[in-house]
């Protein structure tokens, strides 16, 4: 690999800052490129459970940005003494169907998590660059990106790192790059409670919990966003939280696709909530008519094969294999492609050739990930079938890392 063109990353996503931060540590020398004008350019998502890749995520951080993790969890205090579980709820009765022995976990603000990344590395930032197109030089394995703004850049390897909707993937896979689409609705907002609003949610669990009603096979995730020890309102008259609220339901007539406005959509997530408990449906029946109700698209890629240039362009995380929620792993799949690639990034700086080592990471990566995507996407279909919801399902398995 030449010691003087960079590793040229598509996307500033969490992904791309953790890989930025292994390259950094690495001391291989990297410059990443966003298509937003700037990190407060659009809604980053709600929160992420970091699992099982948290001995590598701390081995692709320094020290002081992996201890600030502490500071981006939604609930710090649930974090410094975590004993719960990964709740399964029956939503009619709120009784527990399931209780998931957690591993070590951190639940972070995916927002908050993107800007303490963004930290140290900033200055290899660049915005405002919309990746258009993708040139191999036929000669060498350097390969240059083209921006829509007119101006290119070139590097040893281009890694595409900008999400599902990857332009680096549809580069590799013209055939075949498209997403599927699962039968499966999902929509949901973030919503501000004071404590007597949310303590019917925290004395189910105060950190998660998700939940099946048995007769329509409508999906409730909830989750802590900001505790007021986050937002600095506990012990004043304004106290909040700020949570998560997520409903999804299986596509059974036209009826059931996703409304094009917020009104419409928040009227869904009530008319959706129909049958539960007077208690978690109270909670959906009062969430604000001005609220802000967005649809994400259960969507899927299970890493594909692809011609990766001769070991000068490959994809990490959502890029290279999307998968749904339903067993949040998404994330941690994605920092452990940065681990594993930044290992074949060092052996290249030691000598190994590009090809080779790039082969090898591609391997590793969709063997662990083919199987995970499809996993979730049965963890999906699992989630809104009650009866057939047992200790087996893909939505309950333990999340470990083989």
């Amino acid at each position: 690999m030449s010691s003087v063109k960079p590793v040229i990353i598509i996307g500033s996503g969490v992904v791309g800052l953790t890989l930025g931060h292994g390259l950094r540590k690495s001391g291989i020398p990297f410059e990443i490129y966003e298509r937003d004008g700037s990190i407060d350019s659009r809604d980053q998502g709600w929160a992420i459970t970091l699992h099982w890749v948290l001995p590598y995520l701390k081995k692709l951080l320094d020290q002081e940005t992996y201890e600030a993790l502490n500071s981006v969890q939604v609930d710090p205090e649930v974090g410094r003494n975590d004993t719960g579980n990964f709740l399964f709820i029956n939503l009619a009765t709120e009784e527990a169907k399931f209780r998931i022995p957690p591993n070590e976990r951190r639940r972070v603000n995916r927002e908050k998590m993107r800007r303490l990344l963004l930290q140290g590395i900033a200055d290899r930032v660049h915005w405002s660059k919309t990746l258009i197109d993708i040139i191999k030089d036929s000669s060498s394995n350097d390969v240059t990106a083209v921006f829509e703004d007119g101006s290119q850049v070139t590097g040893s390897l281009l890694i595409g790192a900008e999400g599902t909707n990857s332009r680096t993937r549809q580069f590799l896979c013209p055939g075949n790059y498209i997403n599927s689409l699962l039968p499966v609705r999902f929509i949901g907002a973030a919503v501000d409670m004071t404590p007597d609003q949310v303590k019917p949610l925290r004395d189910l669990d105060p950190l998660l919990f998700q939940g099946c009603h048995p007769d329509t096979g409508s999906y409730l995730w909830c989750s802590m966003l900001e505790v007021p020890e986050i937002n600095g309102t506990a012990g004043t008259p304004n106290e909040r939280y700020r949570v998560q609220l997520n409903v999804s339901w299986p596509v059974k007539s036209p009826d059931d696709e996703v409304k094009e406005t917020d009104a419409g959509r928040l009227a869904q997530m009530k008319q959706k909530a129909t049958g539960w408990s007077p208690k978690l449906k109270a909670v959906i029946d009062a969430i604000p008519e001005n609220s802000v109700v967005t649809e994400i698209r259960l969507v899927d890629w299970p890493c594909l094969e692809w011609d990766n240039r001769g070991g000068s362009v490959t994809l990490v995380g959502d890029a290279a294999h999307a998968m749904t929620m339903y067993r949040g792993e998404a994330a941690n799949h994605g920092i452990l492609d940065a681990y594993r690639l930044c290992e074949a990034l060092q052996a290249i700086h030691h000598g190994e050739s590009q090809k080779s080592a790039i082969d090898e990471f591609e391997a590793e990566m969709r063997s662990r990930t083919s199987a995970a995507v499809l996993l979730s996407r049965q963890a999906c279909l699992d989630a809104h079938d009650w009866q057939n919801l047992n200790e087996n399902s893909a939505v309950l398995k333990r999340r470990a890392l083989k």
